[in-house]
């Protein structure tokens, strides 16, 4: 982008607010381009690498000057306003940048809308140091990209605290793959048939050096919002693939896939490598969707399951009933499972005829197109019982154990096989 670098701004931002002191006013804006990630992950690094040039000449012809506009890194740019009289003058420069950005890019025959947020913080009132205007900047962008995209925002001392710990939480997740602090944890899942384990799904855990164990449900959102979740669902996918080949053959494990990495364009050979590194059979590697992922360009998403089940890998729908229009998706797409979600199971404590009826419809379903059905969430014997009694084959739930982490897994195996044969033998017998 031949522009300024961080090391560059932060001297020349030094200088500001040296000659502005007490009385002038820097203005520093904060620039995040909305959609350049999925710019980048369906058409290449070449092609966003000419975006983000793009975007900095649009830039350069909406500042003055004695303006900076530089580039942090990835899609950030931030622009430092010099002699900015008051917030009307910073207000009018990021009028005209989102404007200039909303405008559609051309690279290559390829049209995109990309957009952008901005976050704006002014000297005196919002920081007297470099270092303080950048983060509360910063801040301000992270409010303007969660109410919307495509906008600014000014800073303000009373903005949402945790608006600023997501912020905080943010920065931790990029730093927490290279720290080695993801771990992961495994739900034992059960086949009713023979009542004995036959597999586990793998569930990512973070574990922060100052807030603890985190949970999928604060992980997953950011990461997805980030851009973050490909190379962090690599790493599960990887991890889960080499413990797995530990256990026993008949085991299988289940990985989730996000909607974002089921779109990378390395999908199939990153599944294909993590199966050959880990030495596991194919045919015990379950990956899980949702119906999210069906809803964008169903000819490439169908190739796609085709391409990883010619491997030998199984296709489970997860979530099952929860989405948009799954009974057209079961007959498009070829899933080896489906998972009925615990919303459906959680029904059957209250001994509903409704409840029951849909889980028997949904297992029918299943089982009339050579599908296995795992009901999700089961917490209860009466809620197993119903589900074995319509026909579901596997279950998983707290009803047979939480997550739990890889070194107590294998424990829970031996005792498994060790119940198992005691029934083997007491048959023969």
């Amino acid at each position: 982008t031949d522009l300024p670098n961080r090391v560059l701004l932060a001297e020349r931002l030094q200088q500001a607010l040296i000659r502005a002191g007490s009385k002038g006013a820097v203005a520093v804006l904060c620039l995040d381009l909305d959609r350049f990630k999925e710019v980048n992950d369906a058409l290449g690094h070449t092609v966003g690498d000419t975006l983000l040039k793009a975007v900095a000449g649009r830039l350069r012809s909406c500042v003055r000057d004695t303006d900076t506009i530089a580039r942090m890194g990835g899609d950030e740019f931030v622009i430092l306003q010099s002699a900015a009289a008051q917030p009307v003058d910073a207000t009018s420069l990021a009028a005209r940048i989102v404007e200039a950005l909303s405008a559609p890019f051309v690279i290559e025959e390829h049209q995109m809308l990309v957009g952008a947020s901005i976050g704006i913080a002014l000297s005196p009132h919002d920081g007297a140091e470099p270092e303080q205007l950048l983060k509360n900047a910063d801040i301000a962008l992270y409010r303007a990209k969660s109410e919307g995209r495509g906008t600014y925002r000014f800073f303000e001392k009373g903005m949402d605290v945790r608006m600023q710990a997501r912020r905080t939480l943010e920065i931790d997740l990029r730093k927490a793959l290279v720290e080695g602090e993801f771990e992961l944890y495994y739900q034992p899942i059960h086949d009713l048939e023979r009542n004995a384990l036959c597999g586990f799904e793998a569930l990512l855990r973070w574990n922060h050096p100052q807030r603890g164990m985190v949970t999928p449900a604060e992980i997953i959102p950011l990461a997805e919002e980030t851009g973050f979740i490909v190379p962090v669902g690599e790493w599960v996918l990887r991890e889960a693939c080499a413990e797995a080949a530990k256990w026993s053959n008949h085991l299988k494990i289940a990985v989730n896939l996000s909607p974002k990495q089921f779109r990378s364009r390395n999908l199939v050979q990153t599944v294909v490598n993590a199966i050959v590194a880990s030495g596991l059979s194919p045919g015990r590697l379950e990956l899980e969707i949702t119906e999210t992922i069906l809803l964008h360009d169903s000819a490439a998403t169908l190739e796609t399951l085709r391409k990883l089940q010619n491997f030998g890998i199984r296709i489970a729908l997860d979530d099952f009933g929860t989405g948009y229009s799954s009974l057209s998706y079961l007959r498009s797409f070829p899933f080896d499972k489906i998972k009925i979600d615990r919303s459906f199971i959680n029904g059957l404590s209250d001994g509903s005829a409704e409840a029951v009826a849909i889980v028997r419809a949904m297992t029918q379903m299943g089982l009339s197109l050579g599908m296995s059905t795992t009901a999700e969430g089961v917490e209860t014997a009466a809620q197993r019982d119903i589900v074995r009694a319509e026909g579901c084959t596997e279950v998983q739930g707290y009803l047979y154990s939480l997550p739990k982490p890889a070194h107590e897994i294998a424990k829970m195996i031996a005792r498994d096989a060790a119940a198992e044969a005691t029934v083997d033998t007491a048959s023969a017998a």
